[in-house]
């Protein structure tokens, strides 16, 4: 039964694939790809699905690809780190930019430049950008608003593949 085979999944191989995907999260396509594979390779197996395209095999099972829900991950704590939900101090991470003349929403993050690779693809450094990225009518009110209205309701794809041009991993 597809139904159980995708609860199965969603309990036992995703948590693996996930754990603290904000420290460890790839950088390189053919680490992303790699990850993406096991899923990939999970739906393909599924009874009708063999000849079917990866997305529309997403749509059909409801999944989502393992980086966006990484991004999506990453945005959360983000949220949680610069609201205060942590008891850690954001400012180790972030900066805010106190810039408001700019388009968008009023928690702009400010970009540290950076010359490691090291550096680049830290948490942090890696967020910026999506983050900044963020529709102007973003629901920052609560943690449930941002999480489910607001993530929700924007391509996370999109914001994915141009973060990723702009930081240059493609």
């Amino acid at each position: 039964d597809s139904a159980t085979l995708i609860k199965a999944f969603k309990v036992y191989v995703r948590p693996v694939l996930e754990y603290a995907s904000s420290v460890w999260s790839p950088h390189l396509i053919k680490d992303i790809e790699l990850l993406e594979s096991v899923q990939r390779r999970f739906t393909k197996l599924l009874p009708g699905f063999k000849n079917i395209e990866y997305a529309e095999r997403l749509k059909r099972t409801g999944l989502e690809r393992l980086d966006v829900r990484r991004l999506r991950f990453d945005l959360v704590l983000a949220y949680k780190l610069l609201f205060g939900l942590m008891d850690v101090d954001w400012t180790q991470f972030f900066r805010l930019s106190h810039n408001t003349t700019t388009r968008g929403h009023p928690f702009k993050l400010y970009t540290q430049t950076v010359h490691s690779d090291l550096l680049k693809y830290f948490f942090a450094n890696r967020l910026v950008p999506v983050w900044n990225d963020l529709p102007i009518n973003t629901n920052f009110s609560s943690l449930g608003c941002f999480r489910f209205p607001a993530l929700a309701n924007i391509d996370l794809n999109k914001i994915l593949y141009t973060a990723k041009i702009i930081i240059g991993s493609c």
